[in-house]
């Protein structure tokens, strides 16, 4: 707990009624710790103007003390002592026991014995060996040496990168080559690992490269998309520390191994793709795995199947789908986000929020608050738009759906001539018309002033008269003309007048037997059924 924390720690008991736990939740301790600092308080009968004239040098004498050293004691030859530790089966409390029948009552007591070592060992440049258990860790990390090939996409020389990740406890080595060390690149790369070694670890380490750390630090922020594969795998990842190569010594040596045996043999070769290089770092993989060790029995292989293979945990049951994150992004009024060009739809009520999109091969997710709102089949038009009919709200839904098909459907409902009379609207156009979409909403409105049976009769008038138009069905409504049959709607639409001939007129009348051929020769007409008016 640093002065900082303990002297707001103070305040806090001072000047509120919080509780031991409350507090140190808010400075992140334990509520222990601060009902020490309340009996001190108590003890030392503390006011709040007190602790605020002391420096903080003062304040950590009154906290921790400060204890008095003896100046008649000796202090022991410590990197003599430590020489000798590293003795097998040397114990500190042998030599404290010989430092001390030596010095006699000079000599410090064993604890302050133990204290002053720790001290001298921190000074010392050394390295603690790891106990690394089976299956635990799998180091991870890229060769700096590169194998060349030939592109033929681009008709140049390009270096290919070789992933090598190394299995803690057995040193099981695994490589492969990829094209670049771009996230998918390198999640591929974490795919075919795992399937090499035929389970899963628990922990993953891997240096602070962008594609596995976005932001590097004392809590380094791991990237998205290596999440998600680590999720959908069931491990942990846990970075390297910047600038501490021994946090992954493992990786290290396995960089240096590989490069000998497998980078530097295979760079004096031209290959034609990254596959064919794939291809041949099989063989020399398995033999550096099978290659004995040189101060321990058996091999890297050996151990593995020994010790690592039999505690992994099983691969997932479906591989992992890479999918890669963009930044978040708010939701614009007409409830679409652009990906990439294109727009997609997510639910209305997102408008103004930020979501985010993890794009794959074939999918778009979209994210709200981690979780998904909305999911697309991929569309890389640019400019175009993906649109899901339950995102839109019941206004906009309603407005979508108006077209021929959805215009028929309600018009069933009412009737066959109703139905007739909306085919009639969009005879010759496409099924969202826009004025045959209109007409058609001014007969769903004539639906609501009007009865069904009505409305069906009118149409069915205005089909046999063979005037399909809104403004004779209104006609027809409204002068009552569903009621009366054809024909007499049209005798009674038409008025009586002189000048009317009438159907009749335009009968010819059969010539009789008596009518000679010379009455027709000489150009007599054939009577009609009355004169020309």
């Amino acid at each position: 707990m640093t002065l900082t924390a303990r002297r707001e720690a103070l305040r806090l008991l001072l000047q509120t009624k919080l509780s031991n736990r409350k507090i140190g939740e808010l400075l992140g301790v334990s509520r222990n710790t601060v009902a020490r600092d309340r009996k001190k308080i108590q003890l030392k009968q503390w006011c709040w103007s007190d602790i605020e004239a002391m420096d903080d040098i003062e304040l950590s004498g009154h906290i921790h003390g400060h204890r008095q050293h003896d100046s008649n004691k000796v202090m022991p030859d410590w990197p003599e002592t430590h020489k000798l530790l590293q003795a097998k089966h040397q114990t500190r409390i042998e030599l404290w026991e010989s430092y001390r029948d030596a010095h006699k009552d000079n000599a410090y007591s064993y604890s302050q014995f133990n204290h002053h070592y720790k001290q001298h060992v921190k000074t010392l440049d050394i390295c603690m060996r790891q106990i690394h258990y089976a299956g635990e860790v799998v180091y991870v990390d890229y060769a700096g040496k590169t194998i060349p090939y030939y592109d033929d996409a681009t008709q140049s020389q390009r270096q290919a990168q070789v992933f090598v990740g190394v299995m803690g406890c057995s040193n099981y080595t695994f490589v492969f080559a990829s094209a670049s060390q771009k996230l998918e690149n390198w999640i591929e790369a974490h795919n075919r690992m795992l399937w090499f070694f035929g389970g899963v670890p628990q922990v993953v380490v891997p240096d602070n490269l962008k594609s596995a750390v976005t932001k590097p630090g004392r809590d380094p922020v791991i990237n998205r998309s290596y999440q998600d594969w680590a999720e959908h795998c069931g491990l942990a990842i846990v970075p390297a520390r910047v600038r501490k190569p021994q946090d992954k010594s493992k990786a290290e040596i396995g960089v240096k191994l590989i490069t000998r045996w497998i980078s530097v043999p295979l760079s004096r070769q031209m290959f034609q793709s990254v596959h064919a290089i794939n291809q041949a770092i099989a063989p020399l993989l398995q033999r550096f795995n099978q290659r004995p060790f040189k101060r321990l029995p058996g091999s890297r292989e050996s151990h593995f199947n020994e010790l690592d293979k039999t505690v992994l945990r099983p691969l997932p049951d479906a591989p992992h789908v890479y999918g890669e994150w963009l930044a978040e992004q708010k939701v614009g009024p007409d409830y679409h986000v652009y990906v990439q060009g294109h727009a997609y739809s997510v639910p209305y009520h997102l408008v103004g929020k930020q979501v985010s999109a993890r794009i794959s091969l074939k999918s778009v997710e979209l994210f709200c608050v981690h979780k998904r709102v909305a999911c697309h089949l991929r569309d890389d038009i640019v400019g175009g738009a993906t649109t899901q009919p339950e995102h839109r709200p019941a206004s906009h839904h309603a407005y979508a759906n108006q077209s021929l098909e959805s215009y028929t459907e309600w018009a069933l409902t009412l009737g066959t001539a109703t139905a007739s009379f909306v085919a009639a609207q969009f005879k010759g156009r496409h099924d969202h018309y826009m004025p045959a979409r209109q007409a058609c909403g001014r007969v769903k409105a004539l639906a609501r002033q009007y009865d069904a049976v009505r409305l069906e009769a009118a149409c069915q008038r205005a089909l046999d008269i063979q005037s399909p138009t809104v403004k004779s069905l209104t006609s027809i409504l409204r002068n009552n003309l569903d009621a009366s049959s054809s024909d007499d709607t049209i005798l009674n639409t038409i008025p009586e007048h002189s000048n009317v001939r009438g159907p009749d007129y335009f009968l010819i009348e059969e010539p009789s037997e008596t009518d000679s051929v010379e009455d027709s020769a000489e150009g007599d007409l054939p009577k009609r059924g009355h004169d020309d008016a």
